[in-house]
């Protein structure tokens, strides 16, 4: 029997009855109802009815209870609330024993969660909407609607709905309509003969994500589709696929896991098949076949806290097919990427002690076909930390290494590799008796044993076994500090100047047989017999910042650092220098190096790396890099970077980026391009824009990209691209393989 609420009625009492609940002053109570007993088990409720069982809440005009088959019927703006959920009506009819029952000429709402990101329902309820001409309660928090509609954009008049001829809503899960047609604004879009709809409490869903299109001058025009797929908590997958007109269609997926703390991976597929394409020639000549092709890309990286004091990583970036990042790519550092590689390491400390084992292959492409291969197969090392030994500090590190070292060109591959073998214990002696000046010197003994050496300049069989004292002394000071009280600022309310000279000594004894080292590993480049004398001066200026809201903070604003060295030997090769690695002429003296790095606040950074060159009075190495913004509304970034040997300049370019958005990050978009000055070209230009409405939204985006430096596709000097998505509140968006809206991707 259901039990009515003491404060609303009285079992048994007949006629009239008001409210018992007293109103604030100024309120009136507009409507009665009464009670009317018409047997043993059946009782009549006419009026403003309010009845409430096992947390249910029934509200009607008129209401007829049934003891006896615990049947409730209601008519007349009928109400039904259980918590989370509500249902409006016509009429009611309703088991109060089974808590199921029909509800007729119905519209409904129901919570999914209180962790949905609310900007995707537009700061709204993260409700769904349900109508229908009959919805049926056939379990607690599930419901099927013949002839209605669903929706999650809650507003007076909803931008989208998905009406169908049958539907099952399961509150927290999911909804799956049959025969449903997708509207905006009741204007027909899409019709799905089924469809499944992700509400899940836990923001992720597995189900179809929403497609996207694209058009390319290359591609042709394509479509993109994804599944997702929640597997737990823990992991997830994505399935991919594309569709271009033009060139063919590709297949991949992606993997992603997180097993707890230091443990985690990911790993990306993506399978293309290309077929037999035909471009005309823009200056009216024959066409140019290109036949089909197929490639794969694989990506990868995974980090494992293993057993033991053990961590192991891994990654890997490999294609079989350079011209398919070239030209493909939307992202213009992953399309002008030439190398693949792939690698694992495992890593162990034990006090002082640390076991290191590594494989790593590293490939980089000239070409279609031509390529370098370097790595280590593996590298196995041993290491003891500093440990102190009176006044000295002793270390060890030592490794074995199988170095690989291939050159693949027509006319056939070169290999290189060889084994090399390197034990170097060190000492150390650090003076800090005094805060003003530091002075630190070392001794290292490299004993290394190599496999294979260079006899006449041709490589054999014939081993090699090279020793060398690396000994170094480094001054630092004495370190001047002048500090400044601004109390009347805006900036800070005190600033530190602190200069700091600095001088390293190093001294490397003479190698007899340095000319026959195979040169593959960076210390195999070490000269013998020659001093080297590194000095410069750093200045960084700190201050107490003021903050919008709470005391100053202590900040490093401004560093500079100039810094040359002098060389006995000019064939000194410096790996400290940018320039010792573009065929600088041998030189006693490095460039000046001037390294500057601002940070005035988190949104307002720069860096500048200069290198001047005396021997041919120019800055033959310019980079320059910085991020400015305004709140969360503005955001830029801007990169120069050139390169020359101050008689030519081998390159020059400048790269920049800005963000714009609204306060409430309805509208926005970016706008980024990459210029090469000696060609006095873009690269690339790049426009994304996206509008977010309450419930739905859309993202569009062009891109320019210069195809003219690829030879294998001469005929389409320039792709131009465009893409559009579409984002409904509860379903999650997603980049292509080939970063598409600049790589980033929601989930369901």
């Amino acid at each position: 029997m259901i039990r009515l609420t003491t404060l609303l009625v009285c079992v048994g009492v007949l006629g009239p009855s008001t409210a018992f609940a007293q109103l604030p002053p100024g309120f009136t109570l507009s409507k009665q109802w009464t009670i009317e007993r018409l047997g043993d088990t059946h009782w009549k409720l006419v009026g403003a009815v309010e009845i409430e069982k096992d947390e249910m809440k029934f509200f009607a005009d008129e209401m007829d209870i049934y003891s006896d088959t615990d049947v409730l019927t209601a008519e007349g703006n009928v109400v039904f609330t259980d918590g989370r959920n509500r249902i409006a009506a016509d009429r009611l009819e309703f088991n109060t024993e089974t808590q199921l029952g029909t509800f007729y000429n119905a519209a409904g709402s129901a919570s999914i969660t209180n962790r949905v990101d609310m900007s995707m329902f537009g700061t709204q309820e993260p409700d769904a909407y349900f109508y229908g001409q009959e919805i049926e309660r056939i379990g607690e928090d599930r419901y099927r609607i013949t002839r209605g509609g669903f929706t999650t954009c809650l507003q007076p008049t909803p931008r989208w709905d998905i009406v169908s001829t049958t539907a099952t809503l399961n509150v927290g899960s999911y909804a799956i309509l049959k025969n449903a047609l997708l509207q905006v604004k009741g204007v027909p879009v899409f019709y799905m003969p089924v469809f499944y709809y992700p509400i899940q409490d836990d923001d992720r869903a597995t189900g179809f994500l929403i497609p996207m299109y694209g058009n390319s001058t290359f591609r042709g025009q394509s479509l993109s589709n994804a599944f997702f797929w929640a597997i737990n908590r823990s992991q997830d997958a994505t399935f991919l696929h594309d569709w271009f007109t033009s060139t063919g269609q590709g297949i991949g997926g992606e993997y992603r896991y997180v097993a707890g703390t230091g443990s985690s991976g990911n790993a990306r597929t993506y399978f293309l098949n290309e077929h037999e394409t035909v471009e005309e020639d823009p200056a009216g000549g024959a066409p140019t076949i290109f036949p089909g092709r197929r490639s794969y890309n694989l990506d990868g990286s995974v980090a494992q806290v293993l057993p033991a004091n053990l961590n192991a990583r891994g990654n890997v970036r490999y294609f079989t097919d350079v011209t398919t990042q070239q030209l493909y790519q939307n992202n213009i550092f992953d399309a002008s990427q030439s190398s693949r590689s792939y690698g694992a390491n495992v890593t162990g400390a034990w006090g002082p002690y640390s076991l290191n084992g590594t494989f790593n292959i590293n490939e980089t492409f000239f070409g279609e076909t031509d390529s370098s291969k370097y790595g280590t197969t593996p590298r196995l090392g041993f290491a003891v930390a500093p440990t102190q030994l009176g006044p000295l500090y002793f270390s060890l590190n030592s490794d074995f290494s199988r170095q690989v070292k291939e050159s693949q060109s027509r006319s056939g591959m070169l290999d290189q590799g060889l084994d090399r073998f390197e034990v170097a214990p060190a000492v150390r002696f650090p003076f800090t008796q005094w805060p003003f000046f530091t002075i630190t010197t070392s001794l290292t003994w490299r004993h290394t044993y190599y496999t294979e050496s260079l006899v006449d300049r041709i490589q054999t069989n014939e081993p090699l076994y090279r020793r060398l004292f690396d000994m170094q002394a480094e001054f630092v000071g004495p370190t001047f500090v002048k500090i400044f009280d601004t109390p009347d600022n805006g900036y800070a309310e005190r600033y530190k100047h602190v200069v700091e000279p600095s001088v390293t000594v190093q001294r490397i004894t003479a190698i007899e047989n340095q000319d026959a080292i195979v040169k593959i590993d960076s210390g195999d480049f070490t000269i013998g017999d020659v001093t080297r004398v590194r000095y410069g001066v750093t200045n960084r200026f700190l201050g107490r910042v003021r903050q919008p809201e709470g005391p100053a903070i202590a900040r490093e604003f401004l560093s500079v650092d100039i810094f040359q060295s002098y060389y006995t030997d000019p064939t000194f090769v410096d790996f400290s220098f940018q320039s010792s690695l573009s065929g600088r002429a041998p030189s006693n003296y490095s460039p000046i190096a001037i390294n500057t790095r601002a940070s005035f606040t988190d949104i307002l950074q720069g860096t500048v790396r200069l290198e001047y060159d005396h021997e041919v009075s120019a800055f033959t190495n310019l980079g320059i890099n910085g991020t400015v913004g305004w709140r969360d509304n503005v955001y830029s970034t801007v990169g120069w970077s050139r390169v020359s040997n101050g008689t030519s300049v081998s390159s020059n370019f400048l790269n920049a980026a800005v963000q714009l958005r609204s306060p409430r990050n309805r509208v926005g978009g970016n706008y980024s391009f990459n210029y090469d000055f000696p060609r006095q070209s873009f690269i690339q230009q790049r426009f994304i824009m996206y509008y977010n409405a309450q419930c739905c939204g859309v993202s569009v985006e062009y891109q320019t990209y210069d195809l003219a430096q690829f030879a294998s596709r001469r005929t389409v000097l320039q792709d131009r691209r465009f893409n559009i998505s579409f984002t409904l509140a509860g379903i999650g968006t997603f980049s292509n393989f080939f970063n598409a809206f600049g790589g980033t991707a929601g989930q369901p």
